[in-house]
């Protein structure tokens, strides 16, 4: 049996799924990709068992297959070839595969492609379509504030909660919240699933800067992403979310509105000098003035930077984690921000000041570090 493809375009779309492979796998069968030729389709899948991401390409073959090919192997051969055709040879008896290209011929054996673990049917699943630059906004947005506990599997996915014509995606850790809600979709009914954090990374850098619409299907226990010819399926996360909304600080009396960049870049800087294990770093506001210091008293570090900034409210001292400001001001991509407060010991919140579309709402809450003084 053969077919012939084009070594980039096989390359490319190798790459694109390629991210779910494990580096130790408790079935070798995972260590490959598993090729399908149905009426001149190829559909190559791999896999970890708890997400599965095929691809589709047009192939010229007079035959069907199904084969197991080692994904190490393949991947660097492809590296080493410039853009030409490649014709693969396959024996469905012995699973001999040979590649021949110009005049180099390569010699490998695979595996039977029955052998490969086969994607979960959805069935009876609801379902919404979402364009794909804004579902990877919202992943890029929220995924980083996930938590990495495997006592509480919960939270170390994304919470997607539906209702009607909305969308919310919300990542905790427990020190910081993330919640992106989006307004104009058509959504069946109210509804909630967590996703694991892989799939989402996978499909994040499927969708970068995509315009083309996500379908994305879910039941009681899976989910699925379609878009144009990728399909990403996972197992979604069992349990309750935590009730995030409880949280969140409804009256914050004491408001500061800063330059962005300004801030992340004096926060980075001042940081450096913090202590190696609590990372905090002190602001104390008063009046149009901010004051970020940071001290390690182990090693007799110490730094202070002074911003101008909006602030309404009595003066105030508050410590935070310093990563964790960062890390959220590094995700906004506005050029001022709001960060509204109640009490030194309660949460921050931190929100854009002006919002570059009027279908989307981005909420940071960030806890807390106590004070010595």
């Amino acid at each position: 049996m053969k077919f012939i493809i084009s070594s980039q375009l096989l390359l490319k779309q190798l790459q694109l799924i390629s991210g779910v492979l494990n580096s130790s796998n408790t079935l070798p069968i995972l260590d490959n990709f598993l090729f399908e030729i149905k009426a001149k389709m190829l559909t190559v899948s791999a896999s970890d068992l708890e997400t599965t991401i095929t691809t589709k390409i047009a192939v010229e073959s007079k035959e069907d297959v199904s084969i197991a090919i080692p994904a190490k192997l393949l991947m660097d051969t492809l590296k080493s070839f410039p853009e030409q055709p490649l014709t693969f040879t396959i024996n469905n008896q012995n699973f001999g595969v040979e590649i021949s290209a110009g005049e180099g011929n390569y010699q490998f054996t695979g595996y039977n492609g029955d052998e490969f673990p086969r994607l979960p049917e959805l069935e009876i699943s609801s379902s919404f379509t979402i364009i794909g630059s804004v579902l990877s906004n919202g992943i890029n947005k929220t995924v980083f504030a996930s938590g990495n506990d495997d006592l509480r599997p919960v939270m170390s996915g994304i919470f997607f909660e539906l209702s009607k014509g909305e969308v919310r995606l919300v990542a905790t850790d427990a020190h910081k919240l993330v919640r992106y809600t989006r307004k104009d979709l058509k959504t069946e009914g109210d509804a909630g699933f967590i996703v694991p954090k892989k799939p989402l990374n996978l499909l994040k850098n499927v969708l970068s800067g995509s315009e083309e619409e996500v379908k994305v299907e879910y039941n009681e226990t899976n989910v699925r992403f379609s878009v144009q010819d990728i399909t990403v399926v996972s197992r979604l996360i069992e349990g309750k979310y935590p009730n995030y909304d409880a949280v969140i600080p409804a009256d914050n009396p004491y408001k500061m509105v800063i330059n962005r960049a300004d801030f992340m870049n004096s926060l980075k800087r001042v940081s450096i000098f913090s202590n190696k294990s609590t990372h905090q770093v002190r602001l104390k506001m008063s009046g149009s003035e901010l004051t970020l210091s940071a001290e390690d008293l182990d090693f007799s570090n110490a730094a202070k930077e002074r911003l101008t900034c909006q602030y309404v409210g009595d003066d105030m001292e508050i410590g935070f984690n310093s990563r964790f400001l960062v890390e959220m001001l590094s995700n906004l991509q506005c050029e001022e921000v709001n960060l509204e407060m109640s009490a030194p010991n309660r949460a921050g919140i931190l929100l854009p000041s002006e919002s570059t579309d009027d279908q989307e709402d981005v909420l940071m809450l960030v806890m807390p570090v106590m004070l010595n003084h």
